[in-house]
């Protein structure tokens, strides 16, 4: 008889296996899995694999279909632009508010993944995996609450993410932001770390979604704009393959009044 320990290590296993799986691209959408041949592969028994897929269905990554089992789940640029729009309510503020709490080892997590971003060997994918280590460094110091709630958007963000890390453009962008980011934590500047990363969030989520689709009707990231200390401004230019911008309503500091990446420019 499996004790419930080694179910619970097997569950895990395989849940952080097909999680990958599915965000590395190897799964394509609408993917149908063989619970049998997966069972095999991965030499578990059903009942753990199907725990495990029922995990990264609550996640949104796999979804249950009527004759076909469960398969990949469709990637959806509103849903990944409704997690945006979430994370720029939230964590520019929050993370401002705790850069007290920052210890000098978090800040060596934060230089030591962003040097390994700066590798020119990286893939995609071990670029976004580095990027997501650098900005968990200080996601640890949140309330836990908050904390797991960035976490659940970051999970919907994953899988968009992977096809913009591979265009070396976006790389060199996020680079520049991150960088500018990590200055204002280390000079305990709560105002410029709070707007470089919203201006990072917003220009992310901009880049992401223009490349899945330069067309897409933005909504939820407008909503969520309305009515915070800042404004965006020149969607109609983004989907023509320009800047869109953005403005703030208080004054800034330099750093982020020099921001510009390639699509996005403070005005």
């Amino acid at each position: 008889m499996t004790s419930v320990g080694a179910r619970g290590s097997a569950v895990e296993t395989a849940y952080q296996e097909l999680r990958e799986r599915i965000v590395s691209g190897s799964y394509e959408p609408g993917h149908a899995f063989s619970q049998v041949q997966l069972a095999r592969e991965l030499e578990l028994s059903r009942t753990p694999l199907r725990e495990a897929l029922q995990r990264l269905e609550a996640e949104g990554l796999v979804v249950s279909q009527a004759n076909r089992g469960v398969v990949v789940a469709p990637i959806d640029l509103a849903d990944l632009e409704a997690s945006y729009a979430l994370r720029l309510l939230v964590e520019p503020a929050v993370v401002s508010a705790i850069l007290g709490r920052v210890t000098p080892a978090d800040l060596d997590e934060m230089r030591q993944a962003l040097a390994a971003m700066g590798r020119s060997d990286l893939s995609s994918r071990t670029f976004q995996l580095a990027h997501w280590d650098f900005h968990r460094a200080l996601l640890k110091r949140c309330p836990p609450g908050i904390e797991t709630m960035i976490e659940s958007q970051l999970t919907q963000i994953d899988r968009h993410q992977r096809l913009y890390f591979s265009r070396p453009v976006a790389v060199s962008d996020v680079m520049v932001t991150d960088r500018k980011f990590l200055e204002a934590v280390e000079a305990g500047d709560a105002g410029s770390a709070r707007d470089v990363l919203t201006f990072h969030l917003l220009d992310t989520a901009l880049g992401v979604i223009a490349t899945g689709d330069p067309g897409h009707r933005f909504c939820s990231l407008p909503i969520a704009i309305r009515g915070q200390a800042f404004g965006l401004g020149g969607l109609d230019d983004l989907r023509a393959g320009r800047q869109a911008q953005i403005s703030w309503r208080h004054p800034t500091t330099d750093v982020v009044r020099e921001l510009e990446t390639t699509h996005l420019r403070v005005v």
